[in-house]
């Protein structure tokens, strides 16, 4: 229930935004709106209110403004308040108003967002210097060592560990060249990023030196016996040093009753302890609960908006930049995601909390407003090309032409549908198992 009514309203609320967006402008220019409605097919509840018709209606997934001689299908009367007898100007503004509003939510959300405050990774805007690789991953297959310094990920500097994530989990089963530093020579790597989770986010192996922090300890648990107390600091796992919370995890996990030795720093010096893990479903637990060492973010009003800015131009060069990998065969078709994706996505931000839940409206509204933009046929951007088209052919097309290009534009949105459908519905492992070509 939690996912179901989560989605509705971060889906309620971009496609209502953007509808207004249009609606406004409408009136704004004496265009007579007929319908302003959420939701397609049958309606489910409508009121009139002077010319309009409000209404929510039972489909979910979108909604629309009808305005008066705006479908090609429908008599037009000539009438000065009727969508085609505006000028091309004025129709403009109608048409890029809803990705507009769109784009400025996505800001607006993520400016309160961020004026919250939060508890960020200490290393986040830290140099990419390699704390620790997995064994046998990507990383470590290419010869990348602890102590590297990472310049560039496929061309692109990356001069924080935040920058090179994001230009590693967009390239997943790929080959990425790689530049680094060690030992003041500049080194040439190729890395295979595998692809992890559901969305198939790439992951190089690569983690940063940020030292696992115990948070609490179970009474009477192994560690507790063993005398590890809250607050410590752990430095290696039976002499091996441990750079990640996920490696000491892992560490443990891997040692049900084997006793490992915990090499701590308490109060600036170093002890070390020998606990036993217990044989929990299935993998060793000493009884912690392991954190990292974080910062406190805390901007002001105009700060957050600023960063706000910032990360939405960042988001949208982000999002060009995959769009642009399908077509040359660098993204994964796969990293697309549709309702049941977003749905699922919603329920998982909600369980998270508020601030979660509104960050991936923020994320989806700047999707929502950009993909609007592109010049398909069908969407904003398609209705905004073919007037450009005319104006510089300086003739209107004619109803057939026009049919062709609404047409195609139909073609690409059901076949680019039907891809993030079935992409969904193979992140739902029992579907997944009735699919004999995924097995």
């Amino acid at each position: 229930m939690t996912t179901v009514l989560s989605f509705l309203f971060v889906l309620g609320v971009l496609v209502f935004v953007h509808e207004l967006g249009h609606f406004l402008a409408a009136r704004r220019v004496g265009i007579r709106v007929l319908v302003f409605s959420l939701g397609f097919g049958p309606k489910l509840l409508k009121t009139k209110r002077g010319d309009t018709e409000y209404c929510i209606s039972v489909i979910p997934l979108g909604g629309y403004v009808k305005m008066a001689g705006e479908s090609a299908e429908e008599p037009r009367t000539g009438a000065p308040d009727e969508f085609m007898s505006k000028s091309k100007w004025e129709r403009f503004q109608v048409l890029i108003m809803g990705p507009v509003m769109n784009l400025a939510l996505a800001v607006v959300v993520l400016a309160f967002v961020l004026a919250q405050g939060a508890q960020v990774p200490a290393y986040q805007d830290e140099p990419p210097v390699v704390g620790a690789v997995t064994p046998g991953g990507p990383a470590d297959i290419s010869g990348i060592r602890p102590g590297d310094r990472i310049l560039t990920v496929a061309g692109q500097d990356v001069p924080t560990w935040d920058k090179f994530f994001v230009e590693i989990l967009t390239r997943p089963k790929r080959d990425v060249p790689v530049t680094l530093v060690r030992s003041g020579e500049t080194i040439a790597v190729t890395i295979h990023p595998t692809a992890e989770t559901r969305y198939e986010i790439g992951d190089a192996g690569i983690l940063p030196d940020s030292t696992p922090i115990i948070q609490s300890v179970i009474p009477n648990d192994p560690a507790d016996k063993a005398g590890v107390k809250a607050e410590d600091l752990v430095l290696a796992v039976n002499g091996q040093r441990v750079a990640s919370r996920k490696q000491l995890v892992d560490a443990i996990s891997a040692s049900p009753s084997r006793a490992v030795d915990l090499t701590l720093k308490r109060n600036g010096s170093e002890l070390h302890l020998s606990v036993t893990p217990e044989l929990r479903t299935n993998r060793g637990m000493i009884g912690v609960t392991i954190t990292e060492p974080t910062k406190t973010f805390k901007p002001g009003p105009w700060e957050a908006l600023k960063l706000s800015v910032e990360r939405n131009i960042e988001g949208s060069g982000l999002i060009f930049r995959t769009l642009g990998g399908l077509f040359v065969g660098e993204t994964s078709f796969k990293q697309l995601q549709g309702p049941v994706a977003i749905a699922q996505l919603s329920g998982e931000s909600a369980q998270i909390g508020w601030a979660a839940l509104f960050s991936l409206m923020a994320t989806l509204s700047l999707n929502l407003g950009l993909l609007n933009l592109f010049p398909i046929p069908m969407l904003d951007g398609g209705h905004i090309l073919i007037m450009a088209l005319e104006g510089i052919a300086r003739r209107d097309f004619s109803m057939q032409v026009k049919e062709k290009m609404l047409l195609a534009g139909f073609v690409l949105i059901l076949m680019l549908m039907v891809t993030v459908i079935y992409n969904d519905l193979t992140r739902i492992s029992w579907l997944e198992r009735l699919m004999p070509w995924r097995n």
